[in-house]
C-alpha cells in the first residue's frame, strides 16, 4: 500500500492580454489552483480554474480526508472527500476543490504504476476531436477573424464556437453580425457553434435560433441559464439546432435531472467543476443511459485522458484562455493536429509537470 502522505496546494493568477467578455460576464485574469499529493515517492498533479478561496478548503478539510488512504483507491478517496464536505454544500467551490484533488490522485496513481491515466481508465479512443472556442464578445472584428482562421487554417479544426448573447442579449444585431462574419471567415465546410452563456430570454432564444440556423449554425449552447431546465427543453423543442448545456453541473443528480427534462441534445460536463475525473466518468454514463453524447467543457489538458475513456464522447472544447495559459504553467501541454487531440501515452499520469520557476511569477498563494 502506498499511503497518501501529504497534499500541497498553490495558487497562481495569470492575467488575460486584455479584458475578455462573453454574454454575461467580463474577466481580466484566470486563477489556477494546483494540488500535489504525495505517496510512494511520487508526486501527483491536479488543478482547476476557479478561485484561491478554495485552496484553504483543500488544506483544512480535503487533505485530512485523504491523508493515510491507499493512493491506489482513488474512488475511495473521492467518496471520503464528498462525505467530508457534507455540511459545506456539494455544488460550487466544494465540488471544484474536490475536482482538483481527485484529478491529482488519478495522476498520482498513474505515476505510481507507470501508466497514462487513459490506460488506467480503459482507453477507447486513440484521439478525440476538438472545437476551437473563444470568439469573445469583447473582440473586435479583426481579432475574431484572426482567431477563427487560425484554428481552421493552421490546426485543421473543423468546428469553431463564438460567444453571443452580448450584454445579456441586448445586442442581437451585433450577435448576428459577428456570426455572419464567422461564417465568411471559416467557409461552408466548417461547423459553427454559438454560446450565449445564458444571456437570452426563452422566446428570444427561439427567434435567434432560427436566425442562426440560416447561417448554418448547428450548436446552441446555454441559450438561457442552464438552471432553467424547462426553458431549455422548450427551446430545444422549437429549434433545429442542437441545444447543449451542463458546464455548471456539479453533481450526478443535476446531470440526471437535465437529461430527464429533455433539456439538451448533448450533455456538457467540466471535469474541473463536477468533482473530478471520478464523477465525470459517471456523468458520461448518465448521458449514455439517455442516448446522449457528452462534450468535455474547456480544460483540454485535464479532459484529454478521461475523454479518451468514454465511448459516447462528442468532442472536447479547445478553449482559448486555457490553451494560452496552460503552457505558461505546465510542461507536456498538447496541441491538436488535423483537428484532433491525442494523449501522450509515453508519459505516466496526465503527462504534465508544473514549470516551477516559470509559475513563481504568477503565484499569489
Amino acid at each position: 500500500m502506498a499511503a497518501i502522505e501529504r497534499v500541497d496546494v498553490s495558487v497562481f493568477e495569470v492575467p488575460t492580454p486584455a479584458p475578455e467578455s462573453d454574454g454575461t460576464l467580463t474577466w481580466d485574469a484566470t486563477t489556477v489552483v494546483v494540488v500535489e499529493p504525495y505517496a510512494g515517492g511520487e508526486r501527483g498533479l491536479g488543478f482547476s480554474y476557479a478561485t484561491g478561496a478554495w485552496a484553504r478548503l483543500i488544506e483544512d478539510v480535503l487533505a485530512d480526508a485523504v491523508r493515510g488512504r491507499d493512493a491506489m483507491d482513488v474512488p475511495g478517496a473521492w467518496e471520503a472527500m464528498v462525505r467530508a464536505i457534507r455540511n459545506l454544500g456539494r455544488p460550487g467551490i466544494a465540488s471544484m476543490a474536490i475536482a482538483a484533488l481527485d484529478i491529482a490522485l488519478w495522476d498520482l496513481k498513474g505515476r505510481l504504476v507507470g501508466l497514462p491515466v487513459c490506460a488506467l481508465l480503459g482507453q477507447v479512443h486513440a484521439e478525440v476531436p476538438v472545437y476551437g472556442s473563444g470568439g469573445f464578445t469583447s473582440y473586435d472584428l479583426d481579432q475574431l477573424a484572426e482567431q477563427l482562421s487560425g484554428w481552421v487554417e493552421h490546426q485543421g479544426v473543423s468546428r469553431v464556437k463564438i460567444k453571443v448573447g452580448e450584454s445579456w442579449g441586448s445586442r442581437p444585431e451585433r450577435d448576428l453580425m459577428r456570426a455572419r462574419l464567422a461564417r465568411r471567415v471559416i467557409g461552408d465546410g466548417v461547423e459553427l457553434f454559438v454560446d450565449a452563456n445564458g444571456g437570452y430570454t426563452t422566446k428570444q432564444a427561439v427567434r435567434m435560433a432560427e436566425a442562426y440556423r440560416e447561417l448554418g449554425v448547428t450548436w446552441f449552447e446555454e441559450p438561457v441559464s442552464s438552471d432553467h431546465l424547462a426553458s431549455l427543453a422548450e427551446i430545444r423543442a422549437h429549434c433545429a439546432l442542437d441545444v447543449a448545456a451542463g458546464e455548471y453541473g456539479y453533481d450526478l443528480f443535476y446531470f440526471q435531472a437535465m437529461c430527464q427534462a429533455g433539456a439538451v441534445d448533448c450533455l456538457q460536463a467540466d471535469v474541473s467543476r463536477c468533482a473530478g475525473i471520478t464523477e465525470w466518468l459517471r456523468v458520461a454514463s448518465v448521458a449514455a443511459a439517455h442516448g446522449l453524447q457528452i462534450s468535455a467543457h474547456c480544460a483540454p489538458s485535464l479532459h484529454i485522458h478521461p475523454a479518451c475513456a468514454v465511448p459516447n464522447l462528442a468532442h472536447l472544447e479547445y478553449f482559448a484562455d486555457h490553451v494560452r495559459l496552460d503552457p505558461m504553467l505546465f510542461d507536456g501541454v498538447l496541441e491538436p493536429h488535423d483537428g484532433m487531440l491525442r494523449p501522450d501515452i509515453t508519459r505516466p499520469g496526465l503527462g504534465l509537470e508544473l514549470k516551477r520557476a516559470d509559475a513563481e511569477g504568477f503565484r499569489v498563494q
